[in-house]
């Protein structure tokens, strides 16, 4: 069965999910919401949920959506607590999975959500910020990472700043960031401190390791048992493309400019739609 980036990217995510574990999702990350909750429909019926946008933790996790998103979170929430005291209290305590999305990432790991240009003031471009970024990632150690669209925008030989902490040789706790999937391929972090290195372990069905380097600003390793990504199976694909995201929310994360706003207006009628026939 034919599969798009965004497909193998949410798979390659449920994968590494573990039943029985806590994992943490951001404000706006549809496509580790969706590999989460396939993880949930497959192998990890017995997930606990810590979610940024209801600023609590879940055992029934909320589906994908854009416009109830907020309410359908605190209405499942166990509990709220707010998002500076998940930080700073519950998150240190609890040790989740967590994905993050870099938008600058060095060959160490460490990486960049603040803004691109070195003039702080007046940078080419601010990002959305770091929310619990640089708190979490120096003591958590299953720190994950996810790249949409794989450039050399995105893998820099220097960050322009530094917000999520990597291998970096001066860490005391935590053990930096351990897996990343991009829509070219999966990687890992490997090596002997302080020469730990990200590491291509795997290429998706399509894509060749040169297309992988040519658009990575730095040279990575290559695992010696390279292979090509495991595809998705029928029943994965079946719950993510009808069950999961049939409004296929997870493509914003890929898309930009026009198809990118068209699509969101899709998914915003579609809901619409949805509560009127619900009223």
């Amino acid at each position: 069965m034919d599969y798009t980036p965004d497909e193998i990217m949410v798979v390659c995510i449920a994968r590494q999910v573990r039943d029985a574990e806590i994992v943490a999702q951001g404000l706006a990350t549809p496509i580790v919401a969706a590999g989460y909750l396939l993880a949930r429909r497959t192998h990890a019926p017995n997930l606990y949920f810590s979610s940024a946008i209801g600023q609590g933790v879940c055992r029934e996790p909320a589906p994908l959506k854009l416009l109830q998103v907020e309410s359908l979170w605190l209405d499942r929430a166990i509990m709220n607590i707010g998002f500076v005291r998940a930080v700073a209290d519950v998150l240190p305590s609890l040790r989740p999975l967590e994905f993050f999305r870099p938008a600058q990432l060095d060959p160490r790991g460490n990486f960049n959500n603040i803004a691109f240009g070195r003039n702080y003031h007046q940078p080419r471009l601010r990002l959305p910020g770091t929310g619990g970024i640089p708190d979490v990632t120096t003591f958590l150690n299953d720190i994950y990472l996810y790249v949409p669209r794989h450039s050399r925008i995105t893998f820099v030989p220097k960050l322009d700043y530094h917000s999520g902490l990597g291998h970096n040789g001066k860490r005391t706790h935590g053990s930096g960031p351990q897996y990343l999937v991009t829509d070219l391929g999966q990687f890992d972090f490997k090596g002997t401190d302080p020469n730990i290195r990200m590491r291509l372990i795997s290429y998706h069905h399509g894509v060749s390791i040169e297309r992988i380097q040519t658009k990575t600003g730095f040279e990575f390793d290559i695992a010696p048992d390279i292979q090509e990504t495991q595809p998705p199976t029928d029943e994965e694909l079946f719950l993510l493309r009808n069950e999961i995201d049939p409004l296929r929310i997870r493509n914003l994360e890929l898309l930009s400019g026009t198809r990118r706003r068209s699509l969101l207006r899709d998914i915003i009628k579609q809901e619409n739609d949805e509560l009127r026939l619900e009223i």
